[in-house]
């Protein structure tokens, strides 16, 4: 199972981005890459075939794949469309190759467990963000009845004389999204009732939990901090959607705000963006809503500063403070970004700073004074959200911006630079192997796709 998206693997490409160029015309929006990961890991608690619509082909998917595969799960892909079969799984460990590249791998652990009542996973890796321990997880297994032991990099959990977990009343120190997603998964099939208080709200765990019950799980509460699982004996078969992707469609809406241009997006879910929709109108840009999953973006000229706080959802979500920093370069005033969630989510300051933004970091804050105009230049992309933050900024920047580490984007957007394409945005994604060539101010830029991209 292999993404379209252009590998580091393949050599290493580059994305030349000429600003100031306006957007217009409609994007479509992938499903959610957060929901689909965690919802193929969920499939593992089937012994059946599951069928999951609307899957994004990204980098992440296609590794969370490999991770399937390599425990015996037999996968079919066509189009957007994945069949999951689970029935045989063959083992109980993970490979460290490949768990150790993406951190949702770590999903696996849950439906394992309440599987077959054994699992090994290595500890996970994935973008360096900060420390997102797995200390929720092991303590809620643990209530579960699983023995648990972390030795050598790898966490082994197991059930005593392979029998079913038992239902618990757990309470999370934080509302994490991936701890409640593993317990919710664990639960399902464990024997009584599990209570998990202080649950993420995220629409994608929400997401999960239809997945779940999709398959006859017995899961109330969904959406609240309070999830009741009653577990039953095993799940059977679904054919389920996932949602789209909110953090795709909050890129898109600031893509409309930082160029000054007119898009539409569809589907979306309004309600999944209400604190970016907020935050975008805060600043002076209009947000439309054409249909129950459409919206519009339209310019509202000069734009207002801000003060953002990442939050836990309902609150502004971390994965939008990137973007939302790079369309604050440019506004009027100083604004203020506190950043809650991850202690080394700020490294793209200081990128946006070689493009002309003037942004001052203290610990966690970061203190964005508007400038005029931002300057093309060459950027190196931190993480995922940092790498979707300097597109925008190339977007709205006076010449052309070089974006390096891909990798970074093909994790988590689904051929962004073809949908900005189909926008009227001016970009290439150059192999520097093969097309070392890199045109100057004044050359044309219509050219056939670099080797390597799809």
């Amino acid at each position: 199972m292999k993404s379209s998206q252009a590998s580091s693997e393949e050599g290493e490409s580059v994305l030349q981005i000429w600003g100031k160029h306006s957007l217009q015309g409609q994007v479509e929006i992938s499903g959610a890459k957060n929901s689909a990961l965690v919802i193929m890991a969920g499939a593992l608690l089937c012994a059946g075939d599951c069928r999951i619509r609307n899957v994004p082909s990204l980098v992440d998917v296609s590794r969370m794949g490999e991770i399937l595969a390599s425990l015996g799960v037999k996968l079919t892909r066509n189009g957007d469309t994945l069949d999951v079969d689970a029935r045989h799984i063959r083992q109980s460990q993970a490979p460290y190759d490949l768990v150790s590249q993406l951190r949702a791998s770590f999903f696996v652990i849950g439906p394992l467990l309440a599987r077959l009542g054994v699992a090994r996973v290595p500890l996970p890796g994935g973008c360096a963000i900060g420390a997102r321990p797995v200390d929720l997880h092991v303590r809620g297994l643990q209530a579960l009845g699983a023995e648990v032991q972390i030795e050598h990099g790898t966490v082994h959990a197991y059930v005593r004389g392979g029998k079913r977990l038992k239902g618990a009343r757990i309470y999370l120190d934080v509302p994490s999204v991936g701890a409640t997603e593993t317990l919710m998964m664990a639960a399902t099939l464990a024997e009584g009732e599990t209570i998990i208080e202080n649950a993420a709200q995220e629409p994608e765990v929400v997401d999960l939990a239809n997945f779940c019950r999709a398959m006859g799980a017995k899961i109330r509460g969904v959406g609240t901090n309070t999830l009741v699982i009653s577990g039953v004996p095993s799940l059977h078969s679904a054919d389920y959607s996932i949602i789209p992707d909110r953090i795709e469609a909050g890129t898109f809406l600031v893509a409309g705000a930082i160029t000054q241009s007119e898009i539409s997006l569809t589907p979306v879910i309004p309600d999944h963006l209400t604190a970016v929709i907020a935050k975008l109108r805060s600043i002076g840009v209009q947000i439309v809503s054409e249909a129950p999953n459409r919206l519009r973006v339209v310019p509202g000229g000069h734009h207002r500063a801000v003060d953002i706080k990442t939050l836990p959802y309902p609150g502004f979500p971390t994965d939008m403070q990137a973007q939302f920093m790079a369309l604050l370069t440019l506004a009027d005033g100083n604004s203020v970004i506190t950043e809650t969630l991850f202690e080394n989510r700020l490294r793209h300051v200081a990128e946006l700073t070689r493009m002309g933004a003037n942004i001052r970091v203290k610990g966690n804050i970061a203190i964005v004074q508007g400038v005029p105009l931002l300057s093309g230049a060459p950027v190196l992309a931190t993480d995922l959200r940092a790498s979707a933050a300097l597109v925008l900024a190339g977007l709205a920047a006076d010449g052309m911006t070089t974006v390096q580490g891909l990798h970074h984007l093909d994790r988590g957007y689904e051929n962004l630079e073809g949908k900005l394409k189909t926008l009227g945005a001016k970009l290439q994604r150059v192999n520097l192997e093969t097309d070392p060539v890199v045109p100057s101010k004044g050359e044309a830029i219509e050219v056939e796709p670099a080797v390597g991209v799809e």
